[in-house]
């Protein structure tokens, strides 16, 4: 077998030979060859598509993936998940599939320029579940309203087919002698022949989808839930029929029949079927919701004149109207008009913000009472409610690490039960044949996994969903569940404990310097830089009405500070190690920089010319919501760090106002990841939450990395979750939502176990010699049914999840001066 894929990296001759030798090393390789040109790898052989994936990385020269995502229907129980998986991992050039239930969808990672969506979705039809590319317009896909309506249409069908029936063989258990009345009436051979009749029609028509889906994955050596009904209800029925057709095979006072346990079973499944649609339907309110954000047209002024329409033919630089009490159809900036815009569905904040011109408004947020004229950005698919859309699909597809033992135990689960009912049988043909079928049928029945496989892809839908409804977008589907695990909360300070908008508070400046000169000589470097910092220096030169001279030979040093050239004179700005690295003495003003740093300010340095000429200090407020959101983890039982490029002594005063346990001060961007690690010795898991390109490494390393999403696109590439608000209380949010779900998904888990484990016995007889009981195949079917309805309305209360709530604190409050 011959694979063609592309990979990445490679600049010359010798890449080619190490990435050739990499390939090569791969078990199952027979040759390799590797083209500089095109950038594609030829293999030979038969290997693991992972491990060649593996080889190329440890290399360098990572393979180029793509990531398919197929529409799956079909799959019934957590054993046919595997089962599809199983099948797309098998097509050359799959590197990982992950199958979900709960949202009938797979997600596919393929080597580039190998598998195809056709050939993949090919690859499930095959395995007995059909499947086409998603978003496929000319595949016909269903929504679970649809497959509701479908299987509501069979259930009513069933329930008044078995009606007769059940009336008919269980009447006479609530009203006594009503069954020997009726068949006085209309002789037992009528009655069973009315029975065999119905219970066929009620098999053939609304119970037919069981035969047809069970009995070929039964053929294919892939039992699954469909199977196991499948053989339950037609094991009921045939013997049945043999009973009512050949009943001297019968010993004396063994005949009878179990017409009304097939059709109860069919009916009672098909009802657990129909809840179950109907629930996983609303698992998916939230991306329901979402869509219904964007308005379905807007209104643009062309030529003059605004016209309205369709909201897929508005571009980039339209000027667009928005009235009052409308939504905004996309993304842009306010040109005109001033308003209070409702962001809460997008960022999770209840307060209506201001908006004036130069203001960004986002697609799908609700205009107040004023109107706007705004120029569209982003529209279409680059909007920021269509990434919020992308986001939460892919987090609610995501398989968490949890889901890898229930992966386990599911890919086994079906065989095993059938080999128990074997034996179930065997034991009571031995012991009571009579009761042989009633046991074997009730193992095959309640035992069924549905519970298993929605336990968890459930809970993350509606949880993940629940989050973005919130303001909190989980981008990789494993922080939902290693968010709740994190022992410690690690803070950047700049722009996540504090504003990010500094105000210069003092400038104190060395002998033979005055402030004027000083501040403009700042202002001058300060222009090219583009820190918060910088601003700062700029709207206070710009408020003392200065000119500020040019600035040359402009240098950034990363968590240092500042250099150029002003007026011929070098001038440096930046932080005191920055001075110490320059041979610069900071002592002339070295009272004045310990007094702004022990007021929780942030002192800088001036140095013109290789000495110091300033000492410059800069208060970013603390948000509003912080003092709370710091009492919030600490309510959650989670320690609290700050890392900070600032002083020690700033740091210190602005954790010990905060109540913060740990400060690392005066790191480097790359030693905020060292932070970390002595971090995660120390104390366990860490959620880092930063928002600037700087915190990027930082958010990568942690166990999971929060961005604040009013930060740079960098970290919030770099993060594991987004949080639409720029305030602390989102993180008090996300991790409120993770341990609820996570909490719901345990708790289902229990259920589906314990319900098996503590049944089959049960349904298989083992109180029967204590009670002179057996488990009816009907009451199985209920039980069995109503499991799965428990695991879903379990789900369901996500919706409702609630998170601490934070205390009032006042707006923007800058750090007190102690006394």
């Amino acid at each position: 077998m011959t694979q063609t894929f592309e990979i990445e990296g490679l600049s010359c001759a010798s890449c080619v030979g190490r990435a050739e030798k990499a390939l090569a090393s791969v078990p199952g390789v027979t040759s390799a060859q590797v083209n500089l040109a095109t950038g594609r790898a030829t293999v030979d052989g038969a290997p693991e598509m992972t491990e060649l994936a593996a080889a190329l990385e440890r290399a360098g020269y990572p393979a180029t993936t793509d990531t398919i995502t197929l529409d799956v229907s079909g799959m019934s129980c957590a054993s046919c998940v595997g089962r599809v998986e199983k099948a797309l991992k098998a097509v050359p050039g799959v590197t990982g599939a992950e199958a979900n239930f709960g949202t009938g969808r797979a997600i596919v990672t393929t080597l580039a320029g190998t598998a195809t969506p056709a050939e993949l979705a090919r690859a499930s039809t095959e395995a007995g579940y059909d499947a086409s590319p998603h978003g496929d317009s000319t595949q016909s896909g269903r929504s679970h309203d649809d497959i509701a309506g479908e299987l509501l249409k069979r259930l009513v069908i069933a329930a008044i087919l078995t009606l007769p029936v059940f009336v008919i063989e269980m009447g006479g258990h609530f009203i006594p002698g009503f069954r020997d009345a009726f068949e006085g009436a209309v002789g037992r051979m009528t009655s069973w022949w009315f029975q065999f009749v119905v219970t066929t029609v009620i098999l053939a028509w609304p119970g037919r989808s069981f035969f047809t889906k069970g009995i070929p994955a039964l053929l294919r050596g892939a039992p699954e839930m469909n199977s196991l009904v499948a053989i339950g209800t037609f094991a009921a029925w045939a013997y049945s029929t043999v009973a009512l057709l050949i009943p001297g095979i019968f010993p004396e006072g063994t005949r009878a029949i179990y017409f009304e346990a097939a059709a109860v079973i069919t009916t009672l499944i098909l009802l657990g079927r129909w809840l179950e649609a109907r629930a996983r339907g609303r698992t998916g309110a939230a991306i329901a919701r979402l869509v219904g954000l964007r308005p379905a047209t807007a209104q643009v002024i062309r030529d003059g004149a605004v016209i309205e329409v369709p909201l897929v033919e508005v571009v980039s630089g339209d000027l667009v109207e928005v009235r009052p009490g409308e939504r905004l159809p996309v993304d842009g900036t306010v040109t005109d008009g001033a308003s209070w815009v409702d962001e809460s569905m997008v960022t999770g904040e209840p307060d209506a913000v201001r908006k004036v011109a130069g203001d960004t408004l986002t697609g799908g947020t609700v205009n107040g009472a004023g109107a706007l004229t705004m120029r569209a950005g982003a529209v279409g698919e680059d909007t920021v409610l269509s990434q919020i859309i992308r986001m939460v699909e892919a987090a609610q597809g995501a398989k968490l690490p949890i889901q890898a033992m229930v992966d386990r135990v599911t890919s086994v689960f079906v065989p095993v039960v059938m080999v128990l009912a074997a034996l179930t049988v065997a034991v009571w043909l031995l012991v009571d044949p009579a009761l042989a079928l009633v046991a074997g049928v009730s193992v095959l029945i309640i035992a069924c996994p549905c519970a298993m496989g929605l336990a968890t892809p459930t809970s993350i839908m509606v949880g993940t969903g629940r989050a973005a409804e919130l303001g909190v977008l989980f981008r990789k589907g494993d922080a939902l569940q290693a968010l709740q695990g994190a022992k410690v909360v690690a803070l950047d300070k700049t722009g996540t404990l504090t504003a990010g908008r500094p105000a210069l508070t003092a400038l104190s400046v060395a002998t033979g310097h005055d402030r004027a000169t000083a501040l403009a000589f700042a202002a001058a470097v300060e222009t090219k830089s583009e820190h918060p910092i910088a601003r700062a220096i700029l709207r206070a030169a710009e408020e003392d009405g200065l000119d500020v001279p040019e600035a040359q030979d402009f240098e950034s040093h990363t968590g240092l500070g500042v250099t150029a050239t002003v007026e011929g004179r070098a001038v440096l700005i930046g932080a005191e190690r920055f001075l110490v690295q320059r041979g610069i003495d900071p002592a002339p003003l070295r009272a004045e920089a310990d007094r702004i740093a022990s007021e929780g300010r942030t002192p800088l340095w001036l140095a013109v010319d290789g000495a110091v000429a300033a000492a410059i200090g800069v208060d970013d407020p603390v948000k509003a919501s912080t003092p709370a959101a710091i009492r919030a983890f600490h309510d959650l039982g989670l320690e609290v760090a700050m890392i900070t490029g600032d002083a020690a002594t700033t740091a210190r005063a602005v954790a010990d106002r905060l109540g913060i346990d740990h400060v690392v001060a005066e790191v480097m961007p790359a030693g905020k990841v060292d932070a970390l690690h002595q971090l995660r010795a120390d104390h366990g898991a860490i959620a880092f939450v930063g928002d600037g390109i700087n915190d990027a490494p930082a958010l990568a390393e942690a166990d999971v990395g929060i961005a604040i999403g009013t930060g740079t696109d960098v970290a919030i590439e770099a993060a594991d979750v987004v949080l639409m608000a720029g305030e602390l209380d989102a993180v008090v949010r996300a991790l409120a939502i993770s341990k609820a779900t996570i909490r719901n998904i345990r708790q289902n888990l229990f259920w589906a176990f314990a319900y098996n484990v503590a049944l089959i016995p049960v349904a298989a007889g083992v109180l029967y010699p204590f009670t002179g009981t057996l488990l009816s195949p009907m009451l199985a079917a209920g039980a069995m049914a109503l499991s799965s309805v428990f695991v879903l309305t379990n789900a369901l209360r996500l919706r409702r999840a609630a998170t601490p709530a934070a205390d009032p604190t006042p707006a923007a409050m800058p750090m007190e001066v102690p006394a």
